[in-house]
């Protein structure tokens, strides 16, 4: 299957999902990284505001912020630079998604991060993650290789199998809520 063919069918099955049970099922995932002997012992992570059809994240964030160092992308062109999240006051909508982002002073510090939580389209049982087509992630990855990173996904966006680019940093676990 090619990657936009993956892309609608992943997008439809997201869509026939209620917000309530996808927050549900996110909770789930979120708890089971929450117990993640790696997570426990990380000071910082790279998580992500979700959107409505994504893991949802925003419950976690505001949970761990003031026990970890909980940072956040914000979109500037084609990149993603990174910023702390410092609690609800902190964020704006940014300018390109609208997605939520902290302000602050930007986190360049790479080396620091110790776990990275991805979203993704669409993930395989080998850790390959397709985004959404812009490659920001597949960016942000290649300078943060010594972090940890873990999939998010609903059950629906796993598969066997997904197309790969040699540019695909593949992640080093993936958790759903199966």
């Amino acid at each position: 299957m090619d990657k936009a063919t993956l892309r609608r069918e992943i997008r439809a099955a997201k869509k026939a999902v209620p917000f309530l049970e996808k927050l549900q099922r996110s909770q789930a995932i979120m708890q089971q990284v929450s117990h993640l002997p790696r997570f426990v012992e990380a000071e910082t992570l790279l998580l992500y505001w979700s959107m409505e059809d994504e893991v949802q994240t925003h419950d976690f964030v505001e949970q761990w912020y003031r026990q970890k160092t909980i940072l956040l992308p914000c979109v500037d062109g084609d990149d993603l630079r990174l910023r702390a999240y410092r609690g609800p006051d902190s964020m704006v909508a940014g300018e390109q998604f609208g997605i939520g982002e902290p302000t602050g002073e930007e986190f360049t510090d790479y080396e620091r991060i110790d776990i990275i939580i991805v979203p993704g389209v669409a993930f395989d049982r080998q850790g390959n993650r397709m985004g959404r087509g812009r490659g920001f992630y597949d960016r942000l990855l290649q300078r943060t290789p010594n972090a940890y990173k873990i999939g998010v996904a609903f059950d629906f966006q796993l598969r066997d199998s997904i197309p790969t680019e040699p540019h695909d940093i593949p992640m080093d676990q993936v958790i759903s809520e199966i």
